[in-house]
């Protein structure tokens, strides 16, 4: 992976009326084709960095460049998923994906942006059901739909804000499967908003832990150790799995307050919790332990 495909300089925002700020001094950057996860209690801003870095919201300080250039507003480099699937109610499937095809290329015929619409309808397998209104989908394939709308856009990141926070656990472990697939096929750059440290551990390849707001920050970045082919079914026979699971709930439950009020580092630890601990070095025979020495 290439770095600093997205990277993020002393972001900070303050609310008109606020005394403090919700978060400050954030920093951290994602690398081309990696999967990004940030983790934090409610109040700590992930939702507000998610909106600045799709250019949606603005910050008050700090600034955020992608691929070298600083993002000033809403883009088509960048596609969003929200926690509620956002579709057009009165739009089928296939219009609800291809009014976003065709604001990327207008130029394109109405049998181009089928097509294209097909593709990626196929690649979420809603394919029987292009030709319904959201009315008649399940929670899980409308979200589907938002997800196969952002794909479609072929956008250079993908921000996710919790999209599976409202599904059942089975429809939800499901969609999880689909976006590995998805993610390892396009070779996408996302940034992803959870709750859950399991799906976490399953999706991304860094994990962002804030600290408690106000003055939230990145306090750590968790590098994911185990392997990218890792599976749903069996994440849970890895030993690096507990490792790193263990480290984030740690994290989440004794110290991310500790951290509030600014009091996490300016820049993040970077910490890789599933390696096993190097082992002390043998004493050298030539060396006689202390406590033998008079």
């Amino acid at each position: 992976m290439s770095t600093e495909f997205l990277k993020v300089e002393g972001l900070a925002k303050t609310y008109p009326g606020a005394s403090e700020p919700v978060f400050d001094g954030v920093n951290f950057d994602i690398a081309q084709g990696e999967f990004v996860c940030i983790i934090g209690h409610s109040g700590c801003g992930k939702t507000t960095i998610l909106n600045v870095l799709a250019g949606l919201e603005s910050a008050s300080t700090g600034h955020v460049f992608m691929d070298r250039r600083e993002v000033a507003g809403p883009s088509l480099e960048r596609g969003v998923v929200f926690q509620g699937h956002a579709l057009m109610p009165w739009l089928t499937v296939r219009k609800n994906i291809a009014f976003a095809v065709r604001s990327k290329w207008p130029e394109w015929s109405k049998a181009q942006v089928d097509e294209h619409v097909g593709k990626y309808v196929q690649l979420v397998g809603l394919a029987s059901a292009i030709d319904k209104k959201p009315s008649a989908l399940s929670g899980g394939m409308k979200q589907r739909v938002g997800i196969a709308r952002a794909f479609a856009i072929q956008p250079r990141m993908l921000l996710l804000d919790e999209p599976f926070g409202a599904l059942d656990a089975l429809t939800r472990g499901t969609i999880q499967d689909e976006l590995l697939r998805i993610c390892a096929e396009t070779h996408q750059t996302v940034f992803m908003i959870t709750h859950d440290v399991d799906e976490a551990i399953l999706l991304a390849d860094r994990i962002l832990l804030m600290s408690n707001g106000p003055q939230a920050r990145v306090a750590e970045i968790v590098k994911n150790t185990m392997s990218r082919q890792r599976q749903r079914a069996t994440l849970h026979h890895d030993p690096q799995y507990y490792r790193i699971r263990n480290h984030l709930v740690d994290f989440l439950v004794a110290r991310s307050k500790d951290l509030s009020h600014g009091r996490a580092p300016a820049r993040p630890l970077e910490v890789s919790p599933g390696v096993d601990p190097e082992p002390a070095p043998e004493p050298s025979p030539n060396v006689v332990p202390l406590r033998h020495v008079a």
